[in-house]
């Protein structure tokens, strides 16, 4: 039997008491997301997740970047995020470096800050909608796979249970159970420690900017809400072995914030303080059998640039459509592999870009801040320079690999087409590979089997763009899947075997 039969992607009469197609470990960004973009597709997908029911009402994350917003523009839900918000179109770094994200070419040119808890209560809001499954309180204590599926022990308040799935997604934070369960080291080390975090008012109101700025021995953060709080944050070496649990007092937090901006804005009302430290971690594989991770559970980032929850949701995105093409027999089960390959050097990029923004952020003897004087000339005036800082951070300027002879395109985010049904990222609402063809192409015939149609939409460009080759193949989660000759788009709809 394979897999396919046992665990089909819907909840048909196949399917053995207790199993599900997908168990996602975590209701966190990530998990949700991916939740929701499973049961879009039809398939039977189960989120169990530790915490009580319930949005925390801590903020944590709290910068949604360009590319996020894109992704989920495509799924009908960032115009109503960036209203929760405050729209930030400079991130200015270490007190001097300018990175000006109000050029970007995306719909969402510009960083939005607001909560993580808005972020949480859209994707809750649409898995649910669309048939996911929240089981509250249930916590994974451990997993054993074979060839035919996962069988995943959960506790709950009623006792020890098991769960069986065709695959299951780990989604369940750094301090991952499932990656436990597999054994897989999680190479890394503490970065930072006793980083203080509070959302505050402030009596004399700085521009609307994303700021960071350090002294050497202390750095500090601020971002607008637009509710009238401000994020801040601070470190002060003489305060970073602090433990996690250790209380924050306001004074001390304000102290760091006046010492790393030269003033502390007049801080007051906190509605809430806070203590955390930060790893960089990345797991070696993030694909293990039939056993996945995502988000928080693959890799860790320092908090420069705000990058955490934005690459675990493009983790979600980047697999959900690949799980459901593989349930529905649509894909061979070796395309999750592409899972791995394509996500975890964007890991390992974001890594290494944050990290050296909050090494610079520390910079504290006199090597350590020549390197920032000479980053700060570099993406200021060197405009390749300046274009991969701001699309590392935004996330717009990472792609996939492609295959050798692949056109130029191949892996790279597409933009938001304008089509003779709309714009691009409102057709892959659909969930489904896009096929656009220049406005006078006629649909390539070989395409009008069932199978076919389910998965591809073929529409047309309507913004003449010359400079355009001929047809594109999006695939569902915005990047190119082919390019090429419009007389030759029937081919390579046909030769995608996740497509036909």
């Amino acid at each position: 039997m394979s897999h396919t039969d046992q665990f089909p992607a819907g909840g048909g009469p196949e399917r053995a008491p207790g199993s599900h197609a997908v168990v996602v470990a975590g209701a966190g960004p990530t998990g949700l997301l991916l939740a929701g973009d499973l049961a879009a597709a039809g398939v039977d997908v189960v989120v169990v997740e530790k915490r009580p029911e319930g949005i925390s009402n801590l903020t944590r994350a709290f910068g949604v970047h360009a590319r996020t917003l894109e992704l989920l523009d495509a799924r009908g839900l960032a115009d109503e995020l960036v209203t929760t918000g405050q729209v930030i179109g400079e991130l200015r770094l270490f007190g001097a470096i300018p990175f000006n994200i109000g050029a970007l070419p995306s719909r969402y040119p510009f960083l939005l800050v607001t909560p993580q808890y808005e972020v949480e209560k859209l994707l809750l809001r649409r898995a649910l909608k669309n048939g996911a499954v929240i089981r509250y309180g249930t916590e994974v204590t451990g997993l054993d796979q074979d060839d035919d599926g996962v069988t995943v022990a959960v506790r709950t308040d009623e006792g020890d249970t098991t769960l069986r799935a065709g695959y299951l997604v780990g989604a369940d934070g750094g301090r991952s159970v499932v990656r436990e369960a597999l054994g897989l080291p999680f190479p890394g080390k503490v970065v930072i420690r006793s980083v203080a975090l509070a959302d505050v008012k402030f009596t004399e109101q700085p521009s609307l900017v994303v700021r960071v700025h350090g002294t050497g021995d202390a750095f500090g953060f601020i971002a607008p809400f637009g509710d009238g709080y401000w994020r801040v944050g601070g470190w002060d070496r003489a305060h970073r072995g602090e433990p996690d649990d250790s209380p924050v007092e306001f004074e001390e937090l304000r102290a760091i914030i006046e010492r790393a901006f030269g003033s502390d804005f007049g801080m007051h009302e906190p509605r809430w303080l806070s203590r955390f430290h930060s790893d960089e971690r990345q797991v070696p594989a993030y694909r293990v059998g039939r056993v996945l991770l995502a988000g928080d559970s693959a890799h860790q980032h320092s908090p420069a640039g705000g990058q955490g929850m934005n690459t675990g949701l493009q983790d979600a995105v980047n697999l959900g459509w690949k799980l459901a093409a593989v349930l529905d027999g649509a894909a061979p089960d070796a395309l999750l592999d592409t899972y791995h390959s394509e996500r975890h050097p964007v890991g390992k990029a974001v890594l290494r870009s944050s990290g050296l923004n909050l090494r610079l952020a520390m910079a504290h003897n006199p090597l350590e801040i020549a390197l920032r004087t000479v980053r700060k000339l570099v993406v200021t005036h060197v405009r390749p320079v300046t274009r991969q800082a701001v699309g590392e951070i935004t996330g717009i300027g990472y792609s996939y690999p492609a295959a050798r002879g692949a056109h130029k395109l191949v892996g790279k985010r597409a933009p938001d087409l304008t089509l003779d049904r709309g714009r691009l990222y409102e057709v892959l609402r659909e969930g489904r590979f896009v096929l656009v063809l220049p406005q006078e192409a006629a649909e390539p015939t070989g395409l009008d089997s069932p199978g076919r149609q389910k998965r591809l939409v073929v529409t047309h460009r309507a913004d003449g763009d010359s400079g355009a080759p001929e047809a594109v193949l999006v695939r569902p989660d915005g990047y190119y899947a082919w390019a090429g000759a419009a007389e030759e788009s029937a081919l390579a709809a046909g030769i995608t075997p996740w497509v036909g």
